[in-house]
């Protein structure tokens, strides 16, 4: 939660810089403006709260009423005024923190029900600091995936290719990160290029939140076309 609390005071310290002209623009996200993206981040940590409540009752309770209901809360808080978007932010942010203290550590081993399907309650903290950090690239401010951590970047990139292995429609690829001393396998390497690069950058670019144009890729420097992510 160290992180996640980090990473929330910076991404408030954005939000609290825009005003309503700002908060209307687009983000990096097709068809979402930046108030879109900051309402979703406060009704994200409102699902994970109920998921936390329900691993801690044992009750059955959804993270989101319907991905109906999910998108329509999006998209009516996202023209709310800049005051608005902040204040919600906080408290939703204050909410989760609260339910996570609130968690007896045997709740920790209980599996949830994610918008996604089953998700273990111990995976809930980085899944909040994940929507946090990936998510504040997506308002298209002043921070870049250049300014996650290097344990973040590491995290994420090797969660992202992980579930892009498991995909038949992923190409094959060696990403090799860290001064090239290691690397990440997707799909069957003979054959597959070779792309280089940060680790963040790696990890941007497979997740869609970069075009990869500054990552070395042999042997032919051609980039392969990525499924999306989530």
């Amino acid at each position: 939660m160290g992180e996640v609390d980090a990473a929330t005071d910076r991404l408030l310290r954005t939000a609290a810089s825009f005003d309503a002209a700002e908060l209307a623009a687009g983000s990096l996200l097709p068809g979402w403006t930046r108030g879109h993206v900051l309402t979703h981040l406060a009704r994200n940590a409102d699902g994970l709260v109920n998921l936390l409540t329900a691993a801690r009752t044992g009750e059955t309770v959804p993270m989101y009423a319907s991905d109906a209901a999910r998108d329509a809360d999006i998209a009516t808080g996202a023209t709310r005024p800049p005051e608005a978007h902040l204040d919600d932010l906080r408290r939703s942010a204050d909410r989760f923190a609260e339910a996570v203290a609130a968690m007896p550590m045997p709740a920790w081993a209980a599996t949830v029900e994610g918008r996604r399907g089953p998700l273990p309650a111990a995976a809930i903290v980085w899944g909040r600091l994940r929507e946090v950090q990936v998510h504040h690239v997506d308002l298209a401010a002043d921070y870049r995936s250049a300014d996650w951590s290097e344990a973040f970047a590491h995290r994420l990139l090797h969660e992202v290719a992980a579930g892009l292995a498991d995909r038949a429609d992923a190409p094959a690829m060696v990403l090799r990160f860290d001064g090239a001393r290691h690397q990440v396998v997707v799909g069957v390497p003979e054959h597959a290029p070779t792309i280089t690069g940060p680790a963040a950058e790696l990890a941007a670019w497979l997740a869609g939140r970069s075009d990869g144009r500054t990552l070395a890729v042999a042997p032919d420097g051609s980039l392969p076309h990525l499924p999306e992510w989530m």
